[in-house]
């Protein structure tokens, strides 16, 4: 999401932009309002999430069955959320969305609060946020472009992803470490749950232009396949997105599940220490987008995205290796600032070579397919860390997944839209 200017689209150029100039409108001002307050408690809840899976059930298993109940839910729900973010208005199922993550959380603060939270009421709980994210994800990426000038769309994004992990994974992950031990998760639930309804009030006030309406108004199947030959068309995108989901199948599961077991049980950390290692990557994600709001979009997008992704998940490894808190904060910050990189130039490739009358639709299929097998690698995770160690799985993780992103770099045709930079109108790139 971006403010630059003409040189930012410059062959073999890439100009300085005004990081928090969108700001200047006031629908993406209420917008980015209601998303960070939203974020910092996403933070908070990721920590209380973990910390009251295993207080339930000390145990790998126990974050991977959250996992799966998580991301099923959410996958299952994509690729409707996608054609309804295309047809329908996009505000509004950003705010009930929000509405309905609120409730559900709010259940889970009411439950552990009266102390009588069971593992299965967790799972489910945790199933109906994820439902709620389906909805929110394509609406909100299809929302900015209709409310942010082309020429911002990269400051936008940048921006983005500069108050993405100040919220979610720096202050709020350390403030929910420190209210977890103080207050327990039922009070750190509802203050999550308010967050929701903070960005859901925001929301309500935005008066956004109509956007760009899909033509298929009497099918969604036909909606969806549509958007389907669009990414099959496309070298850049076919091929990011299922290399994307091979990679997270392969990483992904053992990093969200064994990290914060390796705080709890590999060096004897609480949940304070967890909160400072998703702190420090939310360090190093929050310099990443200084870095690339200030630097703009790079000329050779695709290779730099292709080589930050890499690096990233290579560093998962460090999980693995660390045998001290400090060990595991420099592999959270170095994964994530790298993370954070790639994922600002993808946004900004997607904004400019989709059409907005398809973007919700694109957007729900690069969630879906890249997530897509997420579930199986929550389910493998746990069988693997008993088979081969906890800190083995991680290691192996890392370097498999690195391989599988680097190798798509050099698919035939992967790179041919960074010859034609110059072409990022969507009505151009379309053809």
């Amino acid at each position: 999401m971006q403010h630059s200017h003409e040189g930012l689209d410059r062959p073999g150029g890439a100009s300085r932009i005004n990081l928090f100039s969108p700001l200047a409108g006031r629908d993406f001002r209420l917008l980015w309002t209601g998303m960070t307050v939203s974020l910092f408690g996403d933070g908070i809840f990721l920590i209380a999430m973990a910390w009251q899976a295993y207080e339930l059930w000390n145990a790998p298993a126990a974050l991977s069955i959250l996992g799966i109940g998580m991301t099923i839910p959410t996958i299952a729900f994509l690729l409707p959320a996608g054609v309804l973010s295309d047809r329908f208005e996009r505000r509004s199922l950003v705010l009930w969305a929000d509405v309905g993550r609120a409730l559900a959380v709010g259940g889970l603060a009411a439950l552990a609060l009266t102390g009588s939270l069971e593992f299965w009421q967790l799972v489910v709980l945790v199933a109906l946020c994820g439902v709620g994210t389906a909805f929110f994800t394509p609406a909100f990426e299809a929302l900015v472009p209709d409310i942010v000038p082309k020429q911002k769309l990269a400051a936008a994004n940048a921006l983005d992803q500069f108050v993405r992990p100040i919220a979610f994974r720096l202050v709020g992950p350390a403030l929910g470490g420190v209210l977890v031990a103080a207050a327990g998760t039922g009070a750190t639930f509802a203050i999550d749950a308010g967050t929701f309804l903070v960005s859901a009030v925001c929301v309500a006030f935005m008066r956004p232009p109509a956007h760009v309406r899909s033509e298929h108004v009497g099918s969604s199947v036909g909606a969806v396949r549509e958007g389907l030959r669009f990414v099959r068309r496309r070298v850049w995108l076919w091929g990011t997105l299922v290399s994307a989901a091979i990679a997270y199948l392969v990483f992904m599961g053992p990093a969200e599940v064994l990290l914060p077991y390796v705080v709890k049980n590999g060096i004897g950390g609480s949940a304070r220490d967890l909160g400072l290692v998703f702190a420090a990557g939310g360090i190093g994600a929050v310099g990443a987008a200084v870095f690339m709001g200030h630097r703009g979009h790079p000329r050779r997008d695709v290779t730099v995205m292709y080589a930050t992704w890499t690096l990233a998940t290579l560093a998962v490894a460090g999980y693995g290796l660390a045998t001290a808190s400090w060990q595991l904060m420099a592999a959270s910050l170095v994964f994530n600032a790298l993370e954070t990189a790639g994922t600002i130039v993808w946004a900004t490739i997607k904004q400019r070579h989709v059409p907005a009358s398809l973007l919700g639709r694109v957007s729900s299929l690069d969630w879906l397919i890249s997530i897509g097998l997420l579930p199986l690698s929550f389910a493998l995770t746990a069988p693997a860390a008993s088979l081969v160690g906890v800190r083995a799985t991680l290691v192996g993780a890392a370097v498999i997944g690195g391989a599988v992103t680097l190798g798509a770099l050099f698919l035939p045709g992967m790179r041919d839209i960074e010859q034609r930079s110059s072409e990022h109108s969507p009505a151009l790139a379309a053809g």
